[in-house]
């Protein structure tokens, strides 16, 4: 019988916490922006502990997911993915997920750093305070809440060009790569059937 090994997958707890990040990025994302437009208001304020709450979840998921990454060696990628790729692709992949890595933290912690900084306490599901990350001040506040934007969009853009690459590889590469990370497909080699043959 021949057998043809499948790309080595991600552990289940990486894919898990890996689609749980995503979808809270996308919505904490889609909540900031159309919080930033609105007008002063009960809605708003709610809006904003919400905002602030699903940030520091996500800054707490990050961390649980760095230990992970860095006690849990991930699968390497394919040698015949490696052969495939230009140089300059491989570079891109891994400086990706450094960038990524690295905003997962800046940005929750920028933002808790504006909300100290404008004189609003972040008050973890309305039950847990949590400590000012920098000293009530109107100045420094103005100065840190353009970062937090800047470094919230350089994160949505980075996570648009990750899912673009990974659709590349789905979908012309047809390399395998992606699966790696989808909860549905089963951990296991492909395998050619098995030839019967009579007695």
């Amino acid at each position: 019988m021949n057998t043809v090994s499948a790309p080595r997958r991600y552990h289940g707890f990486s894919i898990a916490l890996h689609w749980l990040l995503a979808i809270a990025l996308v919505g904490i994302f889609s909540v900031g922006l159309y919080m930033a437009d609105l007008p002063f208001s009960p809605q708003r304020l709610k809006l904003y502990n919400w905002h602030k709450w699903a940030g520091v979840t996500i800054l707490l998921l990050s961390a649980l997911r760095l230990i992970w990454r860095l006690t849990h060696t991930p699968p390497a990628l394919p040698q015949t993915i490696v052969l495939a790729m230009p140089g300059w692709q491989l570079r891109a992949y891994h400086a990706t997920h450094v960038a990524m890595y690295a905003l997962f933290f800046i940005v929750p912690l920028v933002g808790w750093a504006y909300s100290s900084a404008a004189g609003f306490p972040i008050v973890l599901f309305g039950v847990l305070p949590l400590p000012d990350f920098v000293p009530a001040s109107k100045p420094l506040s103005e100065l840190i809440k353009p970062w937090h934007e800047i470094s919230a969009f350089a994160l949505a853009g980075l996570v648009v060009l990750h899912v673009a690459a990974a659709l590349k590889h789905h979908f012309i590469d047809k390399d395998g790569l992606l699966q790696r990370m989808l909860p549905t497909v089963a951990d296991r080699p492909t395998q050619t059937p098995a030839l019967h043959l009579p007695e």
